[in-house]
């Protein structure tokens, strides 16, 4: 399905070290959008060069900054040239640029924000430990989206122009954990999201990730119960908080029954006793006060343009 004059779509490719497949996957694009569009984070071999001869408009990072960074770059540029819609797809190989046609028509023909890919179990070539992880990211991002996600770590997605709007000044990821949270954004925007199911590539491929699965997975998730305490104060250190102080008064009391009983104070569980109350209080406070600013700020702000119209 190529664009047709009227509506423009761009290809988003983040690299790095990518030259044994970008060109490749390049070539396979162009015949689905408007515009390829390589953001090379840096890379140390030859992906900018076999990019720019195999007909892709190449931005080059000076150094490595993340994908989280290269996708932006892309989003900025897509906002700049005013595209309609943008495609992101990997650059090493995972994906079938065939189905461009696929996750782009869904998106234009159902007025949905974003179309997600989904790596379907029977058109896969993933891993099974692989799978697993990506289980655990999705329930985790699914906990600050509001709703289950079937493939948050897919690469393979489609944007509107008021997607790319919205969300773009809202992603603060540098890393690989930008594929969550544009889902967690979407959902803080009111954005529509669908699902398109595709297919991925692992075997046969020289290197499907740029960092150690272990380290990505575990990075993605730090970020993730991050963003979600962000939102969530009062869930991720209010009730924390609040347990601890149960537990505090609860060994308070059995330090109490213990010393009638003995006539002997336990100092150990006194000490801890007094620990538990502590934090458990401190969370609290923390969890509320976090959980009212931003009210209060938002509030301020709209009282403060409501006299400043007036």
């Amino acid at each position: 399905m190529k664009s047709t004059s009227n509506v423009r779509t761009l290809a988003l490719i983040p690299c790095y070290n990518e030259e044994d497949t970008i060109g490749s996957v390049v070539i396979k694009t162009k015949r689905y959008v408007n515009e390829v569009l390589v953001i090379d984070d840096g890379s140390v071999d030859e992906t900018t060069k076999i990019a720019r001869e195999a007909g892709a408009t190449v931005i080059v990072h000076n150094k490595n900054c993340g994908k989280g960074v290269a996708i932006k770059t892309g989003f900025q540029y897509a906002l700049q040239k005013n595209y309609d819609y943008v495609v992101t797809i990997d650059g090493d190989g995972q994906h079938n640029p065939a189905e461009i046609s696929a996750v782009l028509g869904n998106l234009m023909n159902n007025g949905h924000d974003i179309s997600l890919g989904f790596r379907q179990k029977d058109a896969t070539e993933m891993p099974g430990w692989r799978k697993i992880g990506k289980k655990v990211l999705d329930y985790a991002t699914s906990f600050g989206n509001g709703g289950y996600v079937t493939d948050s770590q897919c690469g393979f997605r489609a944007f509107n122009k008021k997607a790319i709007q919205s969300i773009t000044p809202r992603l603060n990821s540098d890393a690989f954990c930008i594929e969550s949270e544009q889902l967690i954004r979407a959902h803080e925007l009111g954005l529509e999201i669908t699902e398109t199911n595709v297919s991925c590539r692992y075997k046969d491929l020289k290197n499907t990730s740029t960092k150690d699965p272990a380290s990505h997975g575990f990075s993605v998730l730090r970020y993730l119960i991050w963003l979600v305490a962000e939102r969530r104060p009062l869930l991720f250190i209010g009730v924390p908080g609040f347990i601890l102080v149960i537990l505090g008064l609860l060994l308070g009391i059995l330090t109490l029954q213990s010393y009638n009983i003995s006539g002997v104070f336990p100092i150990s569980h006194a000490l801890l006793c007094s620990v538990f109350l502590i934090i458990g209080a401190l969370a609290m406070f923390m969890g509320l006060m976090l959980n009212v600013l931003p009210h209060i700020i938002n509030k301020t702000r709209d009282e403060e343009g409501a006299y400043g119209n007036y």
